[in-house]
């Protein structure tokens, strides 16, 4: 019986492995575990030596154990309490070293550097979150959708992100780097996915009653795929302008995808600044 809860509580936990930051579809993501599994590397070199030596002190100073000396007047020694803290503090500049070399290497803002990416035009896509649902517009392509972004594969996506009020957090976990959005304050993302396939994201910073429903689909498709689809939503003719966006931003939860085959020039500018007033 307790084989079978041990395997049903690793399934479980490798289960949820399938759709997250340690299944990376895209170089962000590769490069943000890389991070995560140096840093386990680094402390795992440390953990589990101390805990062997704990069982072989616990195993050598027991009380049938003639051999070990008993000293109860012990008090310092100047060897042993070096190697107590340095040990601790290789740990803490070596993963501190790791993070910080890894946060400048991936810098949000920082463009993809791959072949395949600069040799084609990155996609640009602006983003706002709003009370509880995600709208992603497409500036060169003149379209918009809500809680649906759709996106060329190995092709760099470059992101622009506001808020129309409270703070969020912008993730999609299998392609990395999380982000936040601020009402009044632009924040910019680099991302890319190098598989075609369908990736969740969500929002990582709660904000309300419709925090739990505030997640919208990726879909990661060919290039000729994604011309094809921005040719379908432009034949949509439902158009996203001042007054379409004002209903759009009145709080609603668990919102179905929608694609507007028209946009207002500088709508996502007239967002950003409104907030600031």
């Amino acid at each position: 019986m307790k084989k079978h809860i041990l395997l049903l509580i690793a399934v479980a936990a490798l289960a949820g492995c399938t759709e997250g930051v340690l299944a990376p579809k895209g170089p962000i993501a590769a490069a943000e575990r890389q991070v995560l599994f140096n840093a386990l590397g680094i402390m795992l070199a440390i953990v589990i030596p101390t805990i062997l030596a704990t069982v072989g002190v616990a195993a050598w100073f027991r009380a049938s154990n003639t051999r070990a000396r008993y000293l109860p007047d012990f008090e310092y020694s100047g060897r042993l309490e070096l190697l107590v803290w340095a040990i601790p503090a290789m740990t803490v500049i070596l993963v501190g070293g790791v993070a910080w070399v890894g946060s400048h290497d991936l810098d949000p803002r920082q463009p993809i550097s791959s072949t395949a990416a600069s040799a084609m035009q990155p996609v640009n896509v602006q983003v706002v979150s709003l009370d509880w649902k995600w709208l992603f517009i497409y500036p060169e392509q003149g379209i918009a959708t809500v809680n649906q972004l759709k996106i060329p594969v190995g092709t760099t996506v470059s992101f622009e992100l506001t808020s129309s009020g409270v703070m969020n957090s912008f993730f999609v976990p299998q392609l990395g780097s999380q982000i936040y959005t601020m009402a009044g304050m632009v924040t910019h993302l680099n991302l890319q996915a190098d598989h075609p396939g369908t990736y969740r994201g969500l929002s990582a910073n709660y904000s309300g009653e419709g925090f739990a429903d505030m997640r919208f689909r990726v879909d990661a498709v060919p290039a000729e795929d994604f011309a094809k689809w921005v040719d379908q939503a432009r034949a949509a003719g439902t158009v996203l302008d001042a007054q379409t966006y004002a209903q759009l931003a009145k709080p609603s939860a668990a919102v179905a995808p929608v694609t507007y085959g028209a946009v207002t020039p500088d709508l996502f500018s007239a967002i950003t600044h409104s907030a600031e007033k």
